[in-house]
């Protein structure tokens, strides 16, 4: 039996792409195909595994700003087929539709939010150019792209996905009816190396998430900024981070950090009060992080955070992602009185090893059928 493995594009550091890294470990030696490889952007564990890249991938400035790849993607994607007994496939939008000569398997983080979620995707009311810039594209090229993404998702065999969300817009946008394998939390907390991060004071709370309009972190630092007495970490790096960063200036108590090591990552998590996670997420995998270091999470009662909050066990919810209800949730979280232990043992129920056996299963039952 042949594997090969493929991702949309490795240029980020982001729960997909420590997915892609679980199924790389789940299938040792096994080739991952992909559209750019960034090394320089994303984990420093890829360097360590086969990446093989599409013609694409020699445009420099493509590998350094994935998003200006929108038009050319599905060109670039149909034609890379590829040989395998199956083709397990980590997709965001783009690796679904890879040819492949055996069996797909497609693992879904969510359809392609640019053409289902455009306007969250661009940020709701935002005038900025990048937001015109995204909402043009898509308005010109978004009724081809469809065409194509629905074409793609019906060429897989067999669809999984992340959460019960996505489980639901999987079967909206393509009429498929797909399996909920939730991911692992990642192992970055596997190890007892930690470094701490320079300007951090105690004691504050944790948000880790791409600087984009969807995730929320401009109303994360306004609720933090008047919640007093209490700091904020922002992790994460986008497009968003000049505007944000001058808010953070205006309102105060919050460092944006940018990328950090999971060295770093760990000693934040290990250190925080707790996690705030504003985002509108398809899975609720920062929640998770922060309980394998025993910390409980405000999080928007929403999306994926509903597969992996449970209310008074390892977080609160707050209903709407504005400022108030935000800093009433992290007011409620730090006044409760938390059980690391029964944190931990919530985040367990989501190991890597009960995710790599179940991929092993669906796969040898695709392979048995080639």
């Amino acid at each position: 039996m042949t594997v090969a493995l493929a991702h949309d594009y490795v240029t980020q550091r982001g729960g997909a792409e420590r997915v892609a890294l679980a199924m790389v470990r789940a299938f040792p030696g096994s080739p991952l195909h992909t559209a750019l490889y960034d090394p320089a952007g994303t984990f420093p564990e890829f360097e360590r595994v086969d990446v093989r890249t599409m013609p694409i991938n020699r445009w420099g400035i493509l590998r350094r700003h994935h998003r200006l790849a929108l038009p050319f993607l599905a060109k670039a994607v149909s034609g890379y087929p590829v040989d395998a007994d199956v083709l397990l496939a980590s997709s965001s939008g783009w690796a679904h539709g890879i040819p492949v000569t055996g069996r797909k398997v497609v693992y879904c983080h969510a359809p392609a939010r640019w053409l289902y979620q455009s306007e969250r995707y661009a940020g709701e009311g935002d005038g900025g150019v990048r937001a015109r810039a995204v909402r043009s594209a898509i308005s010109v090229l978004g009724p081809g792209l469809r065409e194509w993404d629905a074409a793609a998702a019906k060429s897989a065999d067999r669809y999984l996905v992340n959460s019960t969300v996505v489980q639901r817009a999987v079967r909206n946008a393509y009429g498929i009816e797909a399996e909920v394998l939730a991911p692992p939390p990642g192992r970055i907390l596997g190890s007892a190396a930690t470094e701490p991060v320079d300007g951090v004071s105690q004691p504050f709370v944790l948000c880790v998430a791409r600087l984009l309009p969807y995730k929320n972190v401009d109303r994360v630092i306004e609720a933090v900024g008047s919640v007093g007495g209490l700091e904020l970490v922002v992790v994460g790096d986008g497009p968003e981070r000049g505007r944000l960063s001058e808010l953070a200036r205006r309102v105060g108590g919050a460092h944006l950090v940018g990328r950090v090591s999971d060295a770093q990552l760990q000693w934040l998590y290990g250190h925080a009060m707790g996690l705030v996670a504003a985002s509108y997420e398809d899975f609720g995998l920062s929640p998770l992080e922060a309980g394998s270091a025993g910390k409980p999470t405000a999080a928007l009662r929403d999306g994926g955070y509903l597969d992996t909050v449970v209310e008074g066990r390892n977080g609160v919810f707050f209903d709407t992602a504005d400022a108030s209800s935000i800093a009433a949730a992290i007011e409620e979280m730090l006044r409760r009185d938390w059980s690391p232990d029964a944190i931990r043992a919530h985040v367990e129920g989501f190991s890597e090893e009960r995710f790599a056996d179940r991929l092993r299963s669906v796969v040898a039952e695709e392979a048995a059928r080639v």
